[in-house]
């Protein structure tokens, strides 16, 4: 894996987290009922996609596992369209779909 790749991979696992100290000891329902924690969470969200967009197709090949596509377009809904967006869906990624890229990219950092 190249330098910068490896660097930007440090960062996301970095945002995940902030992810996971701002949600510890949430319920679904609490997190819909705190508005600083959604938006917190959202930014959050936004700046893994922007950074998953700056990795190189060379990775992107290699690991086509990772739903780069996928994390690149919550980030736009969640950037553009953030009055329309389901807090529900916010919540589920972070609970099902955040933890399982952490699983991978910690996988990817060990693998070299």
């Amino acid at each position: 894996m190249k330098i910068r790749d490896e660097q930007i991979v440090k960062i996301i696992l970095s945002e995940i987290d902030v992810i996971d100290n701002l949600i510890v000891d949430y319920t679904q329902e609490l997190f819909l009922d705190d508005e600083k924690t959604k938006r917190a969470v959202c930014m959050t969200l936004i700046n893994i996609g922007e950074l998953a967009k700056s990795i190189t197709d060379e990775l992107r090949s290699e690991t086509a596992y990772i739903s780069w596509r996928g994390i690149s377009g919550m980030r736009d809904v969640t950037a553009h369209k953030y009055q329309t967006l389901r807090m529900e869906d916010v919540w589920h990624t972070v609970i099902i779909e955040i933890p399982k890229l952490k699983n991978q990219l910690d996988s990817l950092m060990n693998k070299d």
